[in-house]
């Protein structure tokens, strides 16, 4: 039996034993390959492959063994958008650093799109400075401002141009909560070496959102020590921040005098003229037309982020796809007119769905384990309790077994940050969003 027959086989078989909601979500994008007796199943995230293994295996296991009339062994594979298989990195963080930048560094962030305007462009020449003298011009780096200004795309932008002239070069980047996670996890397996040579063999290294080394003392000291050694060997850094060095509550003197050293600059939120012109390039990018005079009137809804801007800009262009509108001002002026805190659900309607969705009982939801099954529906709960709700970060986190604000802050600009980069995110969310129509 062909690839084709076997896979349109099983989604039959299945798709009557799992819900509509994880049958769309975990198995229509997932694809196989059968080797003898081996079924390899590619997925496209992490994410999916982890919840298909944890709850799902023995089912798939049996259908499998069912339709073939024997035993098979079933192996999992993460998928890129173009098919090409990528390596895990979770499975072993601590593996000898080649990076290639292609593929750790998402290369739709570059130096030529980023729209400049007035409020970041003190910012950008600082990017162009960096690239063409690392380790020279400006070490560190540090690029503040509020949640959504484009503080990530710069950074990144930095890495891709500077893998595009050395392809050789030695690129680090991780969020704060991923070198967090390293360092705790190098204390439990005994393996500090590793992480140190891992973080200081970096040439270029990027540390996505700081603040959160806030109170987090042992965290500190390590990445004070990386820091130092980065730093006496010309390695060039580039760091972000929702905030300056001297406003980071529980950061040490020692770090913050460090990440004032170099070069701060701040980005403030685009101003109007440069908020058209970040549409337009969307625009271009997504392969959409919209006339002027509806770009200004999207532009002119909101001030702050530059991702709820995108966002909103995503959503109208799916509503006037969907309902077959023409993209006209008074279309588009009706959508902007409806208050954007739309879910005519409460919290615990809420909470109930994205259990449904997610095949998750309520303890799963709100208890302590953080297996990456877990975490991502957890997040996108924190976001919409928070922006469609309206809920305050400490009621959120009560009903979520207790959790720290800060902790709910987190899951909530991560989502925010996802939603704005992450296209299989995007879609994951719209489907939530539909789910809750039907309840």
């Amino acid at each position: 039996m062909d690839n084709q027959k076997l896979w349109h086989k099983f989604l039959d078989t299945i798709k009557p034993q799992v819900s509509s909601a994880n049958f769309k979500t975990f198995f229509s994008k997932t694809k196989i390959n059968q080797e003898n007796d081996k079924i390899i199943l590619s997925t496209p995230s992490a994410f999916i492959e982890e919840t298909l293994k944890k709850r799902h295996l023995p089912l798939i296991q049996q259908i499998f063994d069912d339709i073939l009339g024997k035993k098979v062994k079933i192996e999992f594979l993460i998928s890129g958008e173009n098919g090409q298989s990528k390596k895990k990195e979770e499975d072993d963080f601590f593996s000898p650093i080649t990076i290639q930048s292609s593929y750790s560094l998402n290369p739709k962030y570059t130096l030529e799109n980023f729209v400049v305007g007035p409020s970041n462009n003190v910012a950008f020449a600082a990017a162009q400075a960096v690239v063409q003298n690392p380790g020279t011009s400006y070490n560190p780096l540090f690029v503040y401002g509020g949640t959504g200004v484009g503080k990530t795309h710069l950074m990144l932008a930095i890495g891709n141009a500077i893998f595009k002239k050395k392809p050789s070069v030695n690129i680090i980047y991780c969020s704060s909560e991923k070198f967090m996670n390293d360092y705790v996890a190098a204390i439990q397996n005994h393996r500090m070496i590793d992480l140190r040579n891992k973080y200081r063999s970096a040439q270029i290294l990027l540390i996505d959102d700081v603040q959160f080394f806030s109170g987090r003392e042992g965290t500190q000291e390590e990445f004070f020590h990386t820091f130092n050694e980065l730093q006496s060997k010309n390695s060039q850094m580039i760091i972000t921040s929702d905030r300056s060095p001297h406003e980071i509550a529980k950061l040490e003197d020692r770090l913050r005098s460090r990440f004032a050293g170099g070069l701060m600059v701040d980005i403030q939120p685009p101003d109007f003229d440069t908020r058209v012109a970040i549409l337009k390039a969307k625009c271009t990018e997504w392969g959409s037309l919209l006339p002027e005079d509806t770009l200004r009137l999207i532009a002119s809804s909101t001030e702050s982020s530059i991702r709820e801007l995108e966002g909103r800009l995503m959503q109208i262009l799916q509503i006037l796809k969907a309902q077959n509108l023409e993209p006209s001002s008074e279309n588009i002026a009706l959508y902007l007119k409806e208050p954007q805190k739309s879910l005519n659900l409460n919290h615990k309607q809420v909470i109930s769905a994205i259990c449904s969705y997610f095949d998750l009982s309520l303890k799963d939801l709100t208890g302590p384990k953080r297996q990456k099954e877990l975490v991502l529906p957890r997040h996108i709960t924190m976001y919409i309790l928070a922006e469609e709700l309206g809920m305050t970060v400490e009621k959120i986190g009560q009903l979520l077994g207790g959790r720290d604000h800060t902790t709910v802050m987190h899951g909530r600009d991560r989502i925010k940050k996802q939603l704005a980069k992450d296209r299989e995110i995007q879609r994951l969310f719209m489907e939530i969003k539909n789910y809750f129509q039907t309840i």
